[in-house]
């Protein structure tokens, strides 16, 4: 290693003779810089093992990172870097003369390490970086919060604090990059026999009903599942009753090495935009007890309806379900709510409602609406992934529905962005005919006889009847299998969602 250039220029700067150093130096290693540098330019194979990792402004001196992102350039040219090659490109760099200049290099080429030692090399110095954005992370904090503004809230500068650390905790994340097929296919069978071993052979979370689960296969993890509809047609009971399922099965197994797993159900974190957490249980209770939300909000319930209410509150405040009705939240706020239920209570089914009133991430507003719901799509899909637990995502439809004769959704529907239908792994819509049916019925017309009138009038109620008291829902898109209707039953009082008491499918245009 060379004891002269850049580390005792530095460190002679640093301290006079006789004088103790009165401050602390952010953490830094000059010699493993200089060493891999050295390595890169007397092997350019080196840079193989450290580029997918490493950037040039992960080095603490910054000469050093241009050097390596001039070697990076040449290499990815499929030319040769050596100090040779690199002269002319930093012929007028002044901060390479301050330390020697083109000499510079031929040290640097000197006080090379083993090509084999290079990726060691390359891990100290991110490793290093990453301590020195946690010092300035930390000072950032410590301003802010001396920072008396009334726009940014303490709990709004606890959750930027933890966004930032979370990115940089993504970011020391560096071993990505291909995994080897058999430990892909470890994973694989992992999941077939969990699926093999649970009710139903799913690999997902059950949502309850039959017919849906047998066409989703449950919901996957990492997947984005966007559930769509009009208003009243019953988005949030029905993502209530998935998610409610999903936390009643909840049960973890002890696999042969002695670790935790889960093997059925979900940990349900349920972000509520739109609905007070009160409201929500109150549908809850209903769900379970079976009597009207309607006489639960308004107190008509009987000795025995409020002894069922508070067995059914004792039972469900068991129940792994946790609820964030903060409104109009940051998609980054989710994010890092998100990652903090996983850390403390290991969720595993995510559920927003709804994302169009979330707001994106960004401190300054997009131009386009349009922008705004793909940064929250891409951010929720991102979120899917990195959780590994699926995200069932709730969303607003066009008005473009109502003008149709049949006011089936469609994909062109998904309102503000086609950035919805792209993003998601499954796009599932919820119609129920009734409401539509419910709210034309015929009334005569000037020119048609009694006789005509009555016929219509019949068949306005004969389709009534049979539509009763059901809902579809029409998956439209789903990556892993195919697309296809269900039809529920769906209790109005209770906003409950339920498999429909027939033969599954068989003669009701389901699956």
């Amino acid at each position: 290693m060379v004891a002269t250039g850049l580390g005792s220029v530095l460190e002679d700067a640093a301290s006079e003779p006789g004088e103790a150093l009165s401050y602390r130096t952010p953490p830094h290693n000059l010699e493993a810089e200089q060493a891999l540098l050295g390595a890169l330019l007397v092997n350019n194979e080196a840079a193989n093992r450290v580029s997918a990792f490493l950037k040039p402004e992960h080095f603490s001196q910054p000469v050093h990172g241009r050097i390596y992102e001039a070697v990076l350039a040449l290499v990815e040219r499929g030319q040769i870097a050596t100090p040779i090659t690199l002269k002319t490109y930093f012929e007028s760099d002044q901060a390479l003369a301050d330390v020697g200049g083109a000499q510079y290099l031929a040290r640097l080429a000197a006080s090379a390490v083993a090509i084999i030692n290079a990726e060691d090399y390359g891990r100290a110095i991110h490793d290093l970086h990453l301590r020195r954005e946690l010092i300035h992370l930390g000072e950032d904090i410590v301003n802010e919060a001396y920072d008396p503004r009334l726009d940014a809230p303490a709990r709004q500068q606890i959750e930027s604090a933890e966004q930032h650390l979370f990115t940089l905790a993504e970011e020391g994340e560096y071993e990505g990059g291909f995994v080897p097929l058999r430990d892909s296919m470890r994973g694989a069978l992992a999941a077939m026999e969990s699926a093999y071993k649970r009710e139903g052979g799913m690999t997902g979370t059950a949502t309850g009903l039959v017919d849906l689960d047998n066409l989703l296969g449950g919901l996957h993890p990492s997947d984005l599942v966007i559930l769509a509809g009009r208003p009243s047609m019953g988005k949030t009971a029905l993502a209530t009753n998935i998610a409610f399922h999903g936390a009643k099965t909840y049960r973890t197994e002890t696999a042969d090495d002695g670790t935790t797993r889960l093997a059925d159900g979900a940990v349900v974190g349920f972000f509520s935009l739109e609905m007070s957490a009160e409201q929500l249980a109150i549908r809850l209770i209903a769900d379970e007890t079976g009597i009207p939300s309607e006489k639960l909000r308004r107190g008509q319930m009987s000795n025995d309806d409020f002894h069922q209410v508070v067995v059914a509150s004792q039972r469900l405040s068991r129940v792994p379900f946790f609820i964030d009705d903060t409104p109009a939240l940051s998609v980054a706020a989710l994010r890092t709510r998100a990652r903090r239920l996983k850390r403390t209570q290991d969720l595993s089914l995510v559920v927003v409602d709804y994302l169009q009133l979330l707001r994106p991430s960004g401190r300054t507003a997009h131009d386009s609406r349009v922008l705004e719901i793909a940064e929250i799509t891409q951010s929720l899909k991102a979120l899917a992934k990195e959780l590994d637990v699926p995200v069932l995502a709730l969303s607003q439809l066009s008005r473009a529905v109502e003008q149709r004769e049949d006011k089936r959704p469609q994909l062109s529907d998904l309102r503000e962005s086609g950035a919805i239908e792209q993003d998601a792994d499954v796009v599932m819509f919820i119609f129920r005919e009734e409401y539509y049916l419910s709210r034309g019925e015929p009334v005569p017309r000037a020119d048609e006889s009694q006789d005509r009138f009555e016929q219509r009038y019949e068949k306005w109620h004969q389709r009534l009847a049979q539509v009763a008291a059901t809902a579809e829902v029409i998956v439209a898109k789903q990556r892993h299998g195919p697309i296809g209707k269900v039809r529920l039953q769906f209790t109005g009082e209770t906003t409950k969602f339920d498999n429909l008491e027939t033969r599954h499918g068989a003669d009701d245009g389901g699956l």
